[in-house]
């Protein structure tokens, strides 16, 4: 199995040396390179084409926001995982819409990261527990002012048991060992019931499960 290739933005370097000595234990994960600006990160992105970058929100020049949106605009194959010492950050909502595929605050443990690192590379989307809970808020209150309506845009049985385990975080193999059917079924149900709802990605899923009251996060 081929390594993760990280690329780490951050405007501080001690965050970055310790997150590269984090990093270089990890067998499956390498440090393709780092930058401390939006603009050279950028630039290095375009160049390297990493799997993953760690982004930070603040840095100089151009922010993780906008820096964000410019690499997924030109290379929509690699994966942004957004690193914010705040999870009440006023940009957190604009980094989903970015294309970004997941946030972990910089107090979470090591594990924590590595973990999210290794999800959002196989195309998932990781959201840290209290990030979750605001965008759970957020949502809500938009079907409310929005009326959203209680139709399930035609999913079948099976396919809503599916989109509500997608939107907790399950994978594939968890969700056919729930419901003893094959992961290939699972795929098939998948593919179907997000082309149903006009998701092109589990943030999506997420998202269209929060409004129409299909799941809830913990508290």
């Amino acid at each position: 199995m081929k390594n993760i290739k990280v690329f780490l933005a951050d405007d501080h370097l001690l965050f970055r040396q310790g997150i590269k000595s984090l990093l270089s234990k990890v067998t499956d994960i390498e440090i393709l390179g780092e930058a401390s600006d939006g603009e050279e990160t950028i630039a290095k992105v375009h160049k390297l084409k990493p799997d993953v970058v760690l982004m930070d929100i603040t840095m100089p020049k151009i922010n993780g926001l906008e820096a964000t949106k410019l690499i997924k605009e030109k290379l929509p194959s690699v994966k942004i995982l957004i690193l914010t010492m705040h999870d009440t950050d006023q940009y957190l909502a604009g980094m989903l819409e970015a294309g970004a595929s997941g946030y972990v605050v910089k107090t979470a443990a090591s594990d924590e990261l590595i973990t999210a690192i290794r999800e959002v590379n196989e195309g998932d989307v990781h959201l840290y527990p209290s990030i979750a809970r605001m965008l759970v808020e957020d949502y809500l209150e938009k079907a409310k002012e929005g009326g959203e309506k209680e139709s399930t845009d035609g999913l079948t049985p099976r396919e809503h048991e599916i989109l509500k385990y997608i939107a907790e975080g399950k994978q594939n193999k968890d969700i056919a060992e729930l419901l003893f059917i094959s992961a290939r079924t699972v795929q098939a149900h998948r593919t179907n019931l997000m082309a149903k709802i006009g998701a092109h990605d589990r943030t999506e899923v997420v998202k269209y499960a929060i409004r129409k009251g299909l799941t809830k996060l913990e508290h």
